[in-house]
């Protein structure tokens, strides 16, 4: 199928793509990479009267240490993200996450604003920019505002942003000392999307006590979501005496609402996410206390 007819515009500046945001209102849908949108008008899933490729915005692009964050620009690709040695350093977890996006064709196209901004349940950024409370930048017509990512999601391919703004910028905490991080995910095939997964950030002291820690869980509810409860449980513990079988379990009590389809029922993804959560609690304990 082809994708109804829109009109189509390519703003110079984040501020004219806000104006055209405005001025259009719901008629009006950003484009980013493509990746997710532009399937769903080929199917008709979705229609819109105009389309706003933000795509030649240069200042949505890039990568930048800031003091104790690290920047990424919400139109910078994935693919861009995943070749970056200062990804790989300061944000390690984004690092790990972006290989498990699809295939390289999509992270070519796809962008970190546009995954994080679409808001699918079972897209890796969103968890991890929960795991790391991440913050977000968001222009609109009158002000730039900040919204931490634990408020940015609410609802099933739904968030915190209004219908005149746009995410311009993710920022995520660049975490020191002894730290580990872990992603694991389950899917039917390679770049399919998970049926359930999780993201861990860990950090402990010279006792190897814990001292902070991040719990992101995707594909496992309609939206993603912290997982505070096991959190609780793991902060100032010995990092060698965390059960991360039961810890697992735990994390999927945060759960009120998990999907069932053809893919695997309920129950199965709660199973397969507690041991997402088990796993990847064991690689970032592992990382965080040979460090």
């Amino acid at each position: 199928m082809k994708p109804a007819p829109f009109a189509y515009h390519r703003p110079a500046t984040a501020a004219e793509a806000v104006a055209l945001l405005h001025e259009l209102g719901d008629d009006a849908k950003v484009l980013a990479g493509g990746q997710s949108l532009v399937p769903m008008l080929s199917l008709r899933l979705a229609v819109f009267e105009h389309l706003i490729d933000i795509g030649g915005i240069e200042t949505l692009r890039g990568i930048e240490r800031r003091d104790d964050s690290l920047w990424i620009g919400a139109a910078t690709t994935d693919a861009a993200v995943e070749a970056s040695p200062e990804v790989a350093a300061s944000a390690p977890l984004v690092a790990r996450a972006t290989p498990l996006i699809g295939h390289f064709q999509i992270r070519n196209r796809g962008t970190v604003g546009g995954s994080i901004a679409h808001a699918d349940p079972a897209a890796e950024y969103p968890a991890v920019a929960l795991a790391l409370d991440a913050r977000l930048e968001v222009l609109g017509p009158e002000r730039t505002r900040t919204v931490e990512a634990a408020d940015f999601f609410s609802g099933y391919w739904e968030t915190d942003l209004a219908a005149d703004e746009l995410l311009t910028g993710i920022s995520f905490p660049v975490w020191s000392g002894r730290c580990g991080f872990g992603i694991e995910e389950v899917a039917r095939r390679h770049g399919d999307f998970a049926m359930a997964g999780a993201a861990v950030a860990l950090q402990v002291d010279d006792d190897d006590r814990v001292t902070r820690c991040g719990i992101g869980l995707l594909g496992l509810g309609p939206t993603p979501v912290r997982a505070r409860r096991a959190e609780a449980e793991i902060l100032g513990c010995p990092a060698d005496e965390l059960d991360a079988d039961e810890l697992g379990r735990l994390a999927l009590r945060d759960v009120e609402d998990v999907p069932s389809d053809l893919h695997g029922s309920s129950e199965y993804r709660r199973r397969v996410g507690a041991v997402t959560v088990s796993r990847a609690l064991d690689a970032a304990r592992a990382e965080a206390c040979s460090g």
